[in-house]
Formats: C-alpha cells, sequence, structure tokens
C-alpha cells in the first residue's frame, strides 16, 4: 500500500508540473504611448515691427491750361509698426508705416513737359482681420501722407507735403516663430497738388502692391 500511495504521489506531482510548465508566460504589457496634444490656436495679439516693399502705379493729371494726363510708376521700400488684439477669430489692429517712395511720370503739357513725382508715402491705418489659425485675410484703411513734387519745364518745380486717403486689403500669414508674411494691396489718394504754373494743380492717385515681412513681440 505504501509502495501504491507514493507511486500515485509521484505521478500526481508530475501531472502537475507538466501542466504548469504549458501554461504561457505571463506578459508585461505595453507601455501606452502619451496621448496626442494639438497644439493651441495661433494668436494674434500683440505688437509687431516689420519691412515692407513693393511697387506703384497710377495717374496723374494737370488741370488746365496745361491739361494733360499721364501714368506713373515706381518702387517702394520702408518700415512698419503695428498692434493686433484677437477677440475669437476676429482681429483688429493699427498700422503705421512710412516708404522712400520712386514713383513718378511725365508728358507734354501745352508745348512744355510736365513731371509728376512722389518721394515719400506713409499711412496710418486700421485693419479688420479674420484669422483663420496661422493665416488672416483683412481690410484696412485710413489716412496717407506724401509729397508731391510737380516740375514745369521752364517754369519752375512745386513740392508740396499732401494729406489724403488709402484703403485696400491683404493676406497676413505666420510663417515661423514669431515671424509673418503678408501680401498688401492699397489705393492712395492725396489729392491735388500745386505746381508752379499760378491757378493750376496736379493730382496724385496710386495703386500699391507690397509684400511685408514682420516680426511680432
Amino acid at each position: 500500500k505504501k509502495l501504491l500511495l507514493a507511486s500515485a504521489g509521484l505521478l500526481a506531482l508530475g501531472v502537475v508540473s507538466a501542466s504548469a510548465a504549458d501554461l504561457p508566460r505571463h506578459q508585461a504589457m505595453p507601455a501606452k504611448a502619451p496621448a496626442y496634444m494639438p497644439p493651441p490656436p495661433y494668436n494674434w495679439t500683440g505688437f509687431y515691427i516689420g519691412i515692407n516693399g513693393g511697387g506703384g502705379f497710377g495717374r496723374s493729371e494737370y488741370s488746365s491750361p496745361l491739361s494733360t494726363s499721364f501714368d506713373t510708376s515706381g518702387g517702394l521700400v520702408g518700415g512698419t509698426i503695428g498692434y493686433n488684439y484677437q477677440m475669437g477669430s476676429l482681429v483688429l489692429g493699427l498700422e503705421g508705416d512710412g516708404d522712400w517712395s520712386g514713383i513718378r511720370g511725365s508728358a507734354a503739357c501745352a508745348g512744355l513737359t510736365c513731371d509728376t513725382h512722389n518721394n515719400w508715402l506713409a499711412t496710418a491705418r486700421g485693419r479688420l482681420g479674420y484669422a483663420i489659425d496661422r493665416f488672416m485675410p483683412y481690410v484696412t484703411g485710413g489716412a496717407a501722407f506724401g509729397d508731391v513734387k510737380t516740375s514745369i519745364a521752364g517754369i519752375g518745380d512745386t513740392t508740396t507735403t499732401r494729406t489724403g486717403w488709402t484703403a485696400g486689403g491683404g493676406l497676413e500669414m505666420a510663417i515661423a516663430g514669431p515671424w509673418t508674411a503678408k501680401l498688401e494691396y492699397l489705393h492712395v489718394d492725396l489729392g491735388n497738388a500745386d505746381t508752379a504754373l499760378p491757378g493750376t494743380s496736379a493730382n496724385f492717385r496710386s495703386e500699391i502692391v507690397r509684400a511685408g515681412l514682420n516680426y511680432r513681440f
């Protein structure tokens, strides 16, 4: 009996060991990847400074008795300063700029030559934009300032600082860190400027297309 009991015990122990060996080993669960956190929406609020450059084209018209009208064109380059305040998707802003200008043109007038030249141009404008994350289309308008130099061959030159108006729009986009780039169109009207011939005047109107690069603080 003792022999039989010992044999049965050894047999049971072998079966249990074999069954345990056949069980799959416990494997550690892989660590979960961190949850994806999308970047926060771009915020346009803050001050900025920048540079801009482009070109202008338009018309200048001399009144009677000179009675002539001609095209003007030339380049511009200068600096920009401004501030944006974002409310939801709306962006309210103020912007000012000052540019050197080479916009000019000339034509024959009453047997003479008339010339109009704009040496500098500045604007002070409000902006209303609609933020689409890193893109912001906007409209803009305000005051324009600049000099209008009129020249009549054989009579003389006159330079007048004029105040007028400007309106337009553009698209600005964030490109890297605090840097943004923009493309802008402005219509500028500086009104009528005096000439060296008493009783006559010349107007200055121009379409401005320029690009800009801004640094936001």
